[in-house]
Order: structure tokens, then C-alpha cells, then sequence
């Protein structure tokens, strides 16, 4: 199987034109090599996908024969990357969430009901 259509069987990409292109910019590896999305994946490989600020690593179990549901995906693919890295990347997401200004961009949920309580009264 095609790993850009892989990546996507796996649910690691929402869509298969999504994969295509994460390949395409070089953010999936296979070793230290960047790879085409037509590269044939087969069952024991390895591959990396990149996730700001870390390359998550993956192993492939087996093919799975079309898209598979969330709760499938554990006999088809694992995840093999170091739990200081995936800290590493929820930190990240953390410090990004937080960076936010208040009253900036869209208001969160709490916010709009906050807003919705001041103009209802």
C-alpha cells in the first residue's frame, strides 16, 4: 500500500490529499530519508511523521484493507516514539495555548458565555 494512503488508513492525516502533501514537504521519513507518497509500505517498517517540535515514530503491523475506525487502528500501526519527546510536544501545546491574549481572536466558550450574560442583563 502507498504510505501516503497508509497514513491516512491510519488516521494519522484527515485526508489522503493532506498525506500526499506532508509527504511531498518532506515531513515523513522512512529511516533518515524523506519519502515519495508513492513509496509501498509494508508490514515491520518504520517511518517517522513529522509534529511540530518532534517526529513522531511509527511501526507498521499489517495493511489494513481500506480506513479503519479509531479503535482499529492499535493492530495496524504503533506508536514507537520516546515518551520525552511526546512530553516535549504536549509542552508545546500547553505554552501555544496559553499565549493567547485575552480578548484576541475568537472568545472561547467561556468567554462568549460571559459575553452572552453581560448583554442578556
Amino acid at each position: 500500500m502507498r504510505i501516503d494512503k497508509f497514513l491516512w488508513c491510519v488516521r494519522l492525516f484527515k485526508s489522503r490529499s493532506i498525506a500526499t502533501e506532508q509527504c511531498a514537504a518532506g515531513r515523513v521519513r522512512i529511516g533518515e530519508k524523506e519519502v515519495k507518497a508513492s513509496l509501498v509500505v509494508k508490514a515491520g517498517d518504520r517511518f517517522a511523521v513529522k509534529q511540530p517540535p518532534i517526529w513522531r515514530v511509527f511501526e507498521v503491523l499489517s495493511i489494513p484493507p481500506s480506513r479503519v475506525g479509531a479503535k482499529l487502528v492499535r493492530g495496524f500501526v504503533v506508536d514507537r516514539t520516546a515518551p520525552e519527546e511526546v512530553e516535549k510536544q504536549e509542552l508545546a501545546r500547553k505554552v501555544r495555548a496559553d499565549y493567547r491574549d485575552q480578548g484576541e481572536g475568537r472568545p472561547t466558550k467561556r468567554e462568549r458565555r460571559d459575553i452572552d450574560r453581560f448583554t442578556a442583563e
